[in-house]
């Protein structure tokens, strides 16, 4: 068997050659490390009858990684029954020379077009599968329906067409499985938190008996070749019963993980994020239950210019081409061209930083800028060569240079960001004290009216407010937020204002003690 993994490598590592990056990120082709896939295969082993007979099945076969792994961790007795399918025709066709003579059925056809098995008999007790990655903007919309209108009819259940083909491959499996069958998925974690991940978790929690979720650690990719953070989902064709429980599990290996622990599923199967069940930042959320930072704060993504390149411009660069200031206003640089957290403020309100930047935006018709702002025109003409106006948010903008209205926040949170050996925290909170707005890479924090009120009031609380936000613990922003391959993580508004506000709820408390403490001791008669 071990010449056969040798000669299945190569051609693996072959056809990975022969296709560019783009055409296997299109297909979803991404293989799966071979010690990875043996630890996948040991796992599913052992939740197995040590004497059974397997039927084993591989949706997405590829050169047959989890076969391989199969044949070399259990006995070839055991083995009466291993199928395979593939699109691919190139990896059909090596796969089909790597295995001759062995048990295997490969056929060349799409698994979410092949009939499942009608008797129970002719079912398959363990399915092992790293499916095709394909997003669902490279699906067309006539074969998301007919994606959505085969699991209705095969297993009673709607899906959220926002789904890429491997939630598709999953969930169809159902039908392929024999009662108390086993199935393991090597899939991307995004849906533990997305939107589209909701009809998922629905199938995991309900439909079947969720065994385990094994999340790597996003700091390591699984593949080489895909920056996207892993996990493993193992279920068991049954319906859950009451009480069950489902092992949440993170970093490491899935047979040796880094932290572990047993959740009942009736806690789990109404949360919208799953991900703090399997991360070490588990036990995130807590009990109390004072409000969230949307209860205190307006929360937007930053503006989206279209192209920073042409409408964010350095001092140097506004003045050489001569641009009125009129049209140019102060915006803050990238997080990562930001040296301080606390934004001071010149004479004129514009932020006291090295690396000042302006937003170029103006809603005059160019009419109007050709006869009376010829250094402006010229630059536009520039970005009308460029293609600049036709770019999406450019060409629905009117007119296309014109930029969104969005007054400064005095607040601000980055919107992604990776943990450095300076903070365990990827997000930053800033103070700002001037008159600069911000880009889509920030989150913008309004105050809402009470406690603006209060600032405008009390000056000074304007600073213990942000310290009551840098104070909020990486544990609560990871935990609201999603993450990616290579340990990025990002925070939308709605999951920024999720996140508690219990540190800000404190100072509050406490600063209204002291108001009613200087309320009483100036109306107190001597």
């Amino acid at each position: 068997m071990e010449k056969r993994e040798k000669s299945r490598v190569e051609a693996q590592e072959r056809l990975i050659a022969f296709k560019t990056q783009e055409e296997r990120n299109r297909l979803g082709q991404f293989a799966t490390p071979p010690k990875l896939a043996s630890q996948i295969v040991k796992y599913v082993l052992s939740l197995v009858p040590a004497e059974s007979d397997i039927h084993f099945l591989e949706p997405g076969f590829g050169t047959g990684s989890f076969y391989s792994a199969l044949l070399r961790s259990a006995p070839s007795s055991r083995i009466k029954k291993a199928v395979g399918y593939e699109t691919d025709r190139d990896y059909v066709k090596a796969a089909k020379i790597i295995w001759k003579g062995t048990l295997l059925r490969l056929f060349h056809k799409d698994f979410t077009k092949a009939g499942p098995p009608k008797s129970e008999a002719a079912r398959y007790d363990i399915v092992i599968c790293n499916p095709p990655y394909v997003r669902h903007h490279h699906l067309t919309q006539r074969k998301k329906r007919e994606l959505q209108a085969m699991v209705a009819r095969r297993i009673n259940f709607h899906m959220n067409g926002l789904g890429g083909l491997y939630t598709y491959f999953m969930v169809l499996s159902q039908a392929w499985m024999s009662k108390n069958g086993i199935a393991a998925w090597l899939i991307p974690s995004e849906f533990l938190d997305v939107n589209y991940g909701r009809k998922i978790k629905e199938f995991l929690a309900e439909k079947v008996t969720l065994i385990r979720i094994h999340r790597f650690n996003p700091n390591e990719v699984q593949f080489g070749d895909a920056l996207v953070s892993s996990a493993i989902v193992v279920f068991k064709n049954s319906r859950p019963s009451l009480g069950s429980e489902a092992e949440f599990s993170f970093g490491g290996t899935i047979l040796e993980p880094k932290t572990s622990s047993q959740v009942k599923v009736r806690d789990f199967c109404d949360m919208t994020k799953w991900t703090a069940l399997s991360q070490r930042y588990r036990g995130v959320k807590n009990s109390w239950d004072g409000g969230t930072l949307a209860d205190f704060f307006t929360i937007k993504r930053g503006l989206a210019t279209g192209c920073n390149s042409f409408f964010v411009l350095t001092p140097e660069r506004v003045s050489a081409l001569g641009l009125p200031n009129l049209f140019v206003k102060p915006i803050l640089p990238s997080p990562k061209d930001l040296d301080t957290d606390t934004i001071q403020v010149d004479e004129k309100g514009e932020p006291k930083i090295q690396q000042r930047r302006y937003l170029l935006s103006c809603n005059l018709p160019e009419s109007d800028i050709k006869h009376n702002h010829m250094s402006l025109w010229k630059y536009l003409k520039q970005g009308i060569e460029r293609g600049i106006n036709e770019r999406y948010l450019c060409r629905n903008r009117e007119p296309w240079y014109s930029q969104e209205e969005r007054a400064p926040a005095p607040f601000l949170c980055t919107y992604m960001g990776r943990p450095t050996s300076k903070t365990l925290s990827p997000f930053r909170f800033i103070l700002n004290y001037s008159k600069a707005i911000a880009a889509n890479v920030y989150l913008m924090l309004y105050p809402k009216l009470f406690l603006a009120t209060l600032i405008e009031e009390y000056p000074e609380f304007h600073k213990e407010i942000w310290n009551a936000l840098s104070s909020i613990t990486p544990e609560m922003l990871v935990g609201e937020g999603r993450v990616y391959g290579g340990g990025l993580h990002k925070l939308e508004p709605k999951e920024l204002g999720n996140v508690s506000a219990e540190s800000l709820s404190n100072i509050l408390s406490h600063k209204e003690k002291l108001i009613q403490q200087k309320e009483l001791f100036s109306t107190a008669s001597f």
